[in-house]
């Protein structure tokens, strides 16, 4: 009985192993197939991520929008290569790619904010709209752009307050960029007295304007009647400079209107007021 059971369990074990065998002969050259497909789709997709980061590099989209794009690019083309290798050895893929779907849905409502800012700042690296360096007026801010992030864009204000703005909002209302002109109209305002000539008046000021280099004659420099108030003749100024020249052209400009129509003896007025006083005691 004893050597009839040893050769039972020896037959058992015989066909086991010729079982695991069999299998393993005809799963060798899939797993093989496997390996030299990921090793080389791994070599493969290195290779793609720098061709990516070099176009984009001499296409002079911005480092951190350049180095997010390849990465992405890089993350889809290895999750595209485990799926082929994993189907490659059998294994059914049709749910794994419909548990990854409904992830990456969950994900992107929890993420909805972020990816809507980050959407935005997609677009503001792509299109520039403005760049490091702009002054921007945005969402009831203004400062010098100091930095774009693929999230939000910092700003400093003129009184050295840092400003961080998300890119959705920023993406899709009106900015105002300052500075994407090199050439920027100051605008100034000044009364004269009615008592004088207002010819007088802009011949004086547009000499001043003459004077000044930072001033550009081309345009020219204008000076025009926009109204007539309760005590003065109001007139308008403008003049043309550098955009960087802007607020110094602005400050001197303005001190030296006053001066300017001093020489020419036109008067800038101020509000008056006559009282008189009545003696109800006469």
């Amino acid at each position: 009985m004893m050597g009839s059971a040893m050769e039972i369990a020896d037959i058992d074990v015989q066909k086991i192993v010729d079982l695991i065998t069999v299998h393993a002969v005809e799963f060798a050259p899939k797993f093989a197939l496997a390996i030299i497909t990921l090793i080389v789709g791994l070599w493969l997709i290195s290779l793609v991520g720098k061709a990516i980061d070099y176009l984009l590099e001499k296409r002079d989209f911005n480092v951190s929008l350049r180095k997010w794009l390849s990465s992405v690019a890089t993350v889809l083309l290895k999750a595209c290569l485990f799926i082929s290798v994993i189907s490659m050895l059998g294994v059914k893929t049709t749910s794994f790619i419909a548990i990854l779907g409904a992830a990456g849905l969950a994900v992107g409502l929890a993420l909805q904010g972020s990816l809507s800012n980050f959407a935005g700042g997609v677009l503001i690296l792509i299109f520039k709209p403005f760049q490091v360096g702009d002054y921007i007026v945005a969402q009831g801010e203004e400062g010098v752009v100091e930095a774009i992030d693929v999230f939000c864009t910092f700003l400093t204000t003129l009184d050295n307050r840092r400003i961080i703005l998300p890119n959705g909002p920023l993406a899709s209302e009106k900015v105002n960029n300052v500075t994407h002109e090199q050439i920027r109209r100051v605008d100034l305002a000044v009364g004269i007295s009615y008592n004088n000539s207002v010819d007088e008046a802009e011949k004086a000021l547009l000499e001043m304007a003459k004077n000044d280099s930072r001033i550009l004659q081309e345009p020219s420099p204008f000076v025009g009647v926009v109204g007539y108030g309760d005590n003065s003749i109001d007139l308008t100024v403008w003049v043309w400079c550098k955009t960087d020249d802007y607020w110094d052209v602005y400050f001197d400009t303005n001190r030296a209107i006053k001066p300017a129509l001093d020489s020419a003896n036109v008067a800038i007025p101020f509000p008056q007021r006559d009282v008189h006083i009545i003696d109800k005691s006469a």
